[in-house]
């Protein structure tokens, strides 16, 4: 897709390379990571109002240090290099860099020597976040320092007159206080860009590149019920109207009473094309006896794809299939020891269907975040539960279902977790929870109920708070509402007679279980 006015980040590996497209987006102005050996020639097609050259964990001395096209500073298109990128620009215009004699990493406060337009409206002195080994010695001919600190003459440089820029910290982390104001000087000051980037903006864009796609074709979108493919699937229609068919497979082990609520949303609510398979037995049959997790999700994968392709079959000339590829799913992020890493989550995909079944490929919100995609369904009128959903595995309870897979087993954790949804959805800050949900554990243990001893099952409760599933805390859930979720499974729901609470975060500890 076009876009106005954007901006470029050359992609070096730093851990904040994707925050910096969030931050520069936040302003309202697309941003996207391409790879950092994109030749001059070819960011000059694409216009960028701006390039960024991102941080990364190589040193500028190393071997096989990544580095870009010389070029792109002679395209007059204003630059900005964050830690490493400022080395590598200091490097490559023939300034002097040297090895670090002390890492600096941390807060750290620097002294704003000149004001340039990069520094206004922020403070002579700043606190801002450092991560580096190695410094400018000498700067490029045309630059000036226009920030220093203590142990780090020159942390931030600019050549006025060619908008070359560097900062020697990360203004993209919170740890930099003024980051965001440094960030805004950048891309509406030196670049020019005018924050129009909207999501009905977006939504203009993507129905007119759809439509143009897909001409008079037929399109397939598989449903998991979940915000990505929901999003993907009210979008088609408004851009394609009943070319658009939907396919939700239920295997039996989603959310108790998830599989109607999707039928009733999507041929009801949005009176939409939807054939179901009812698969549930299929599932169970397949996955009897099996405990080990890897093997329940290449069973649960490969099953969807046989029962996914039946009823694809059943439509005639469908040429597309719709996916809710996400951003972070397709960056491609440079691993330091050689070249582009790319990998991609196997379940968001439903890839591997058989020969005679070759789609092409329309990846819609591929372009965006988790929250974007959420803006994006509120955009386009969808109601909040389905907007606010939490994240849900691809495999479902299976995952959340610890040893044996029985249909008795499935009942009773939907049981259990239908009580934590109803519980949990009442706080006030049910927003800022990113899963709530049960997990039925392999084991019985005894307890009492009236004068009788019992012998039953344990279900562990995990609700976590994270900001795009990477890392993870449990949550400091209020006692009363812990009590509340724990005497409602144990009184309510018959076979579990103990619930404990897992306070393990990822890392060392994944979100789901298995």
């Amino acid at each position: 897709m076009q876009h106005h006015d954007w901006i470029a980040i050359l992609d070096f590996g730093s851990q904040y390379s994707q925050l910096i497209a969030r931050r520069i987006r936040e302003q309202h102005v697309y941003s996207e990571l391409i790879k950092f050996d994109t030749t001059a020639e070819e960011l000059a097609a694409r216009k960028p109002a701006g390039i960024i050259l991102s941080g990364g964990p190589a040193s500028v001395f190393a071997d096989g240090a990544p580095l870009c096209d010389k070029a792109i500073f002679d395209l007059g298109i204003p630059i900005l290099g964050i830690c490493y990128g400022m080395q590598m620009t200091t490097m490559l215009l023939d300034g002097t860099v040297k090895p670090g004699n002390s890492r600096e990493y941390g807060s750290s406060d620097i002294s704003v020597t000149n004001e340039t337009s990069l520094f206004k409206n922020t403070a002579s002195s700043l606190n801002v976040w450092m991560s580096h080994g190695d410094q400018v010695a000498s700067m490029p001919a045309g630059f000036e320092a226009i920030a220093n600190t203590n142990t780090c003459p020159i942390a931030a440089m600019a050549n006025e007159e060619r908008k070359i820029y560097g900062l020697q910290f990360h203004p993209e982390v919170v740890h930099t206080p003024k980051g965001t104001t440094i960030l805004k000087n950048f891309v509406f000051d030196t670049c020019g860009c005018s924050g129009e980037w909207e999501m009905a903006q977006f939504i203009k864009e993507s129905i007119a590149s759809i439509k143009e796609k897909v001409g008079d074709n037929h399109v397939i979108c598989g449903l998991s019920g979940g915000v990505d493919s929901s999003v993907v699937a009210v979008l088609l229609q408004q851009a394609i109207g009943d070319k658009l068919h939907c396919i939700f497979v239920d295997n039996g082990l989603l959310r108790g009473g998830e599989a109607e609520q999707v039928e009733k949303t999507f041929s009801g609510a949005f009176g939409m094309d939807l054939h179901v398979a009812h698969s549930a037995k299929l599932f169970l049959d397949n996955l009897k006896g099996v405990v080990d997790p890897e093997k329940k999700r290449k069973i649960i994968g490969s099953t969807f794809i046989d029962v996914f392709a039946e009823k694809a079959r059943e439509l005639e000339d469908v040429k597309f299939l719709a996916q809710g590829t996400l951003y972070p799913d397709v960056i491609e992020s440079v691993s330091p020891l050689g070249g582009p890493s790319v990998t991609i989550k196997s379940h968001h995909n439903v890839g591997g269907l058989p020969d005679d079944m070759q789609f092409k490929l329309i990846e819609p919100v591929r372009e965006l975040f988790k929250d974007e995609v959420r803006a994006l369904g509120r955009e386009l009128g969808m109601p909040d539960e389905m907007i606010d959903r939490q994240p849900f595995p691809g495999p479902g309870l299976a995952v959340r279902i610890l040893g044996d897979i029985t249909e008795d087993r499935v009942k009773l954790l939907q049981e259990a977790d239908k009580r934590v949804q109803e519980e949990v959805e009442k706080l006030d800050d049910y927003k800022d929870i990113w899963q709530s949900f049960a997990v039925l554990l392999p084991i019985q243990t005894v307890g009492v109920m009236g004068d009788n001893r019992t012998y039953e099952n344990v279900v562990a409760l995990r609700i976590v708070e994270s900001m795009d599933g990477m890392t993870a805390d449990w949550c400091k859930i209020p006692y009363e509402t812990l009590a509340k979720i724990s005497n409602r499974i144990i009184n309510e729901v018959s076979g579990i007679n103990r619930v404990v609470y897992d306070i393990s975060s990822k890392p060392p500890a994944t979100i789901e279980w298995e």
